[in-house]
């Protein structure tokens, strides 16, 4: 117990037992304010005129009826700064001598309802004690103390916390100075919620308008379970060292006095205390604020309290969602440097966002869903703050990650036909190197993990090929473009018969490049339609050599049978099954000018089927349904190639 504890101490929050099971002292404050002076005559001194409060915050839900009770009256001693007595108010028991309350009120639980439910229930009692002192004009100063045992026993930062007592003290600086006291400007918080970020004001005004600067410092003990409520001790040390430290366990100091993470913290300039306290419990927290005129320090006020850290059933949560599959990475920007942010938080009424580049312009927005452009590549870490500086706020951060630019392209090669591989190459780009993964989606349920693969494709059609290309810091971009593969089919033409003398138009299809061998009797074997001339009988094969524009290549045949006499061949039978062999019934005309008409009938003498044509054949269907099998009749009427009219009937069998 050798560390002191220095200087005025202006309030203070802590729960203190009364006995060793109770607790009912939760805080209390020491100001004061200068009146004016009193200007004696003759061998009567100068008096400066003060005003001191001593403010004790009682906890009227758990806290001893009988020891609240006791408080009253309040046993006040005033020493000089050399730690003799001045004055001294106190009595042997409550209706002796002391200084009565002025006041009593219930402070508000000063909590935001919309941050939690289920707030757990408080009840505190603010009592003012209130006595104006004439003090003689002093070079060493006054303390005004007041002493009260004991801590709250649950207290987890400190030794033996239920048989320690607390001092309560302010200074009074030397004459001539003149002082007020700086005032705290809130309330002590009632309610620290668990592994929330806590942003406290503990800020003071100072009506001498003197600059203010904040710190942790020590606890001061005082009084114990022997005797709880004593006369104020004279300071045990010379200023401004006036009264001993409470010891702290280990792990725990006065500068950093609560399980937190990150580490509370307490800002010098601002008073603003931050941090996320993440262990339930109840901690002795204790801030000096030091007074500075014209660069000298002049006095320092001292508040004890006791943050409670409880478990608080949140109904606001900060949230932003996560677009990439890096952990906790809101976005893999690999386009341009700007952001546009997205917020998915719940019960939220203010919000604070904090994009990770200190000392940027802008580099925070209380927008709900900001836009922000980064000056650089990198990783970033921003926070969201939900509801900040309320009782209890909610916080997210995610890491944004900017590597502009990257690009997915691929091109195809090779020709586009059915059995020949189409050749894929990869034209993705990437200012940050190098690509690391591609994943192609050939568009017909297949894929490859390879750079540049190989293709060949087993149907023609139109595919949509994609490529997803990833680099080196998870920029993933996706390129897609389509593939024809031709429907390549090459065709003579059907095969024909035609009298000796006559001539044939061939008619290939399916290219843009033909060649027919052999070329004999062709009038042109590099053209799609030749002419064949026949003067003798025979019968010929051709093969047609085709390339369409895709480059692709084929091969076709075409018989073509020159005989004497014009005639016609009409089948004795078909087998309409859709086996692709024999399922069509027309007859094959050769040397006739055309034809009038191709007549069939059933047994009952009904039409089944009628054309003008021979190109077309009867595909053993009447009226959209399968003709039964059996025997059918045909009629054809044409004209020969000297225009005379003929007529020819026969039968055929119909067989499924």
């Amino acid at each position: 117990m050798n560390k002191t504890c220095s200087a005025l101490l202006l309030a203070i929050l802590s729960l203190a037992f009364y006995r060793a099971d109770g607790s009912h002292i939760v805080g209390g404050e020491v100001t004061y304010q200068f009146l004016y002076d009193s200007v004696g005559s003759g061998t009567h001194l100068n008096y400066y005129m003060y005003k001191v409060n001593v403010i004790i915050y009682e906890d009227c839900l758990n806290g001893q009826p009988l020891a609240i009770q006791q408080d009253n009256p309040a046993w006040i001693a005033v020493y000089y700064g050399s730690g003799a007595l001045f004055e001294m108010d106190t009595g042997d028991n409550p209706g002796g001598k002391g200084i009565q309350y002025a006041s009593s009120i219930q402070v508000p639980a000063n909590f935001s309802n919309a941050c939690v439910t289920k707030i757990p229930a408080t009840c505190l009692l603010k009592k003012t004690f209130t006595k104006i002192y004439a003090l003689p004009a002093s070079a060493t100063g006054y303390v005004v103390s007041y002493q009260r045992c004991c801590r709250n026993g649950a207290t987890v930062n400190i030794v033996d916390p239920s048989n320690n007592g607390a001092t309560y003290f302010c200074t009074i600086p030397p004459t001539p100075l003149r002082n007020n006291s700086a005032i705290f400007k809130n309330y002590p918080p009632q309610i620290i919620c668990l592994d929330n970020p806590l942003y406290y004001d503990h800020s003071a005004t100072d009506a001498d308008g003197d600059s203010l600067s904040y710190e942790f410092c020590p606890a001061c003990t005082g009084a114990d379970q022997t005797d709880i409520k004593p006369p104020p001790a004279a300071p045990d040390q010379p200023p401004p060292l006036y009264y001993d430290s409470v010891v702290y366990l280990s792990g725990f100091s006065s500068k950093s006095p609560v399980t937190s993470y990150p580490e509370l913290q307490i800002d010098p300039v601002t008073g603003l205390i931050t941090g996320t306290p993440n262990r339930v419990g109840r901690y002795l927290v204790t801030v000096c604020c030091h007074e500075w005129r014209d660069g000298i320090l002049i006095n320092t006020l001292k508040r004890e309290f006791q943050f409670v850290v409880t478990p608080c059933t949140k109904v606001v949560v900060a949230d932003m969602p996560q677009y990439s599959s890096d952990p906790n990475t809101y976005i893999v920007d690999c386009e341009d440097y700007t952001v546009k942010f997205q917020n998915t938080s719940s019960g939220g009424f203010s919000y604070h966002w904090i994009f990770g580049v200190p000392g940027a312009p802008q580099d925070s927005s209380d927008q709900f869903e900001p836009t922000f452009t980064y000056p650089d590549t990198g990783t970033f870490t921003v926070e969201l703050l939900v509801n900040p500086h309320s009782t209890c706020p909610d916080s997210i951060s995610r890491f944004v990650k900017i590597y502009p630019k990257f690009r997915a392209a691929f091109a195809d090669s090779g020709i586009q036909c059915l059995g020949a591989p189409v050749f894929f190459k990869d034209l993705s780009s990437s200012t940050l190197k190098p690509i690391v993964s591609w994943n192609w989606l050939f568009g017909d349920g297949t894929t490859s993990q390879v750079e540049n693969p190989e293709h060949t494709y087993e149907a023609p059609g139109l595919y949509n090929v994609a490529l997803i290309s990833e680099n080196i810091r998870s920029c993933i971009d996706t390129a897609v473009s389509q593939v024809v593969i031709d429907n390549f089919s090459p065709f003579a033409g059907n095969d024909t018969a035609i009298v000796k003398g006559e001539s044939i138009l061939f008619n290939a299809t399916g290219g843009v490049s033909f060649n027919w061998s052999p070329p004999f009797n062709l009038s042109d074997p590099n053209i799609y339609n030749p002419v064949g001339n026949y003067p003798d009988t025979g019968h010929f094969t051709y093969y047609v050599h085709v390339i369409n524009a895709y480059g692709c290549a084929g091969i076709d045949s075409i018989k073509v049978d020159v005989v004497n006499q014009a005639d016609f061949v009409v089948p004795s039978a078909f087998t309409p099954n859709g086996d692709g062999l024999n399922d069509v019934f027309r007859p094959l005309a050769v040397g006739y000018k055309n034809l009038n008409y191709f007549r069939i009938f059933n047994r009952w003498g009904q039409e089944v089927y009628y054309t003008a044509t021979l190109e077309v054949g009867w595909d053993g269907t009447y009226k959209n349904k399968e003709a039964e099998m059996g025997t059918y009749f045909w009629e054809i009427s044409f004209n020969d190639r000297f225009g005379k009219k003929g007529f020819m009937k026969g039968d055929v069998v119909l067989i499924r």
